[in-house]
This record gives C-alpha cells, sequence and structure tokens, in this order.
C-alpha cells in the first residue's frame, strides 16, 4: 500500500515546493537519529522559494570542516528554515564561486519550521 507524497510549507503558510519524495532516509537508524535531532534531509529543493545567505567557515581543514554552509530561508517571512551544504573549501574569505552553484549535496531542513501543506487532487 503506498502513501501520498506529503508537501511540505513553512510555518507561515507559504509553499516551499518541498516533497516527501524528495527526502533522503538512507538507513532507518540514520533516519530516526535525525528525526531525533529535528531535521528532514531532502535531495533538492526550489530555491525559487528560499532567500540564501551563504556562510563562511573559518575552521581549518584538517578539522574536517570543508564544506560549505548555506543559510535557507523563508523568501515569504525570512524564518531560518535549514541549510544547504555543498562540497567546497570554505576559508575565512569570502568566495563567490560558492554562491552561484546553486547545487547542494545535501539541504537539512528543521522540522519544527516546516507544516504539511494542503493537497490538491
Amino acid at each position: 500500500m503506498s502513501q501520498a507524497d506529503v508537501s511540505y510549507s513553512c510555518s507561515c503558510g507559504y509553499q516551499l515546493n518541498l516533497s516527501s519524495a524528495n527526502r533522503i532516509i538512507g538507513t532507518t537508524s540514520k533516519y530516526r537519529e535525525s528525526m531525533k535531532k529535528g531535521v528532514i534531509s531532502f535531495q533538492s529543493i526550489d530555491l525559487s522559494r528560499f532567500t540564501q545567505v551563504d556562510e563562511v567557515s573559518c575552521f581549518p581543514f584538517y578539522l574536517g570542516r570543508n564544506d560549505s554552509k548555506t543559510k535557507l530561508m523563508c523568501r515569504q517571512c525570512g524564518v531560518h528554515i535549514g541549510y544547504g551544504y555543498r562540497d567546497g573549501n570554505a576559508q575565512c574569505v569570502f568566495d563567490s564561486r560558492v554562491g552561484s552553484d546553486p547545487s547542494y549535496k545535501k539541504v537539512v531542513m528543521k522540522i519544527r519550521t516546516l507544516q504539511p501543506s494542503d493537497i490538491d487532487g
């Protein structure tokens, strides 16, 4: 028996065009762990629904922080919804190339900022 995909909107009601079909579930234990942390991971998102703010990390590479992180906020109300992660060499200086590639290797959304949307059949 298959379940219908769930669409998500921001807590303010703004449609985010997120679908449960794009969630990254992985192994059951990792999925449960992420749910306990209050986050859901997605493979892809509709970037037109979000305001993006690049965050620069000054951690040395040997600490394993090579990924660059972009804060994703609701385009309507500005609430912080989650982060998009991409491979990169984050340094203490802003690299304009980071924001020019809209593809993320992983997108993590805070569960408390999402709500299921009405599904029109």
